[in-house]
C-alpha cells in the first residue's frame, strides 16, 4: 500500500537550499486522496469540516515531507497557514498548539484564503525550516 501523498503538480513536496528546507503548501489529502477531517454526518451526504483535526493531519504530513531530508517538526523557523475560514481560526490555534510551543516555536503569519485546491480542505500550511548540515570533510 502507497503511504506517500504525490504533489497534485509540477512542484515538490520538499526542497533544501543550503541549511535551509521550504516544505509546500501541505492539506491533510492522505496516499489514497481522501482528506482526513471530513465527516458525512446525514443520509444527503452533508459533511462536516473539522479544522482541528485537519491541522493536525497537516502538521503530521509536513513532519512527514522533513523526514524524508533528516530533520522533523522541531527545525521548523516560519510557518504561513492559509485558513478558509477566520471562524475557524480557534480551532486550528488549539491543534496548532499541540505541536509548537509559543516561546521556542517558529514564527507564524495565519491569512484567510477565498478556497484551496479541493471543496473539503478548510486549512493549508507550508514551512521553512533549517537545519545545520554536518560537513563531512573535517
Amino acid at each position: 500500500m502507497n503511504t506517500k501523498v504525490s504533489p497534485r503538480g509540477a512542484y515538490p513536496h520538499v526542497k533544501v537550499v543550503g541549511d535551509f528546507i521550504f516544505v509546500s503548501g501541505t492539506s491533510s489529502r492522505r496516499a489514497d486522496n481522501s482528506i482526513a477531517g471530513v465527516a458525512i454526518i446525514d443520509e444527503m451526504g452533508t459533511k462536516e469540516l473539522n479544522i482541528e483535526e485537519q491541522t493536525r493531519e497537516v502538521l503530521k504530513n509536513i513532519d512527514k515531507n522533513l523526514q524524508t531530508v533528516g530533520a522533523s517538526l522541531k527545525d521548523v523557523v516560519d510557518v504561513s497557514s492559509f485558513l478558509v475560514s477566520m471562524n475557524d481560526f480557534a480551532g486550528y490555534n488549539k491543534a496548532y498548539g499541540e505541536f509548537f510551543e509559543k516561546e521556542t516555536g517558529p514564527t507564524r503569519t495565519t491569512v484567510a484564503v477565498h478556497q484551496l485546491p479541493h471543496p473539503d480542505l478548510v486549512v493549508e500550511i507550508k514551512v521553512t525550516a533549517y537545519k545545520k548540515k554536518v560537513n563531512s570533510d573535517l
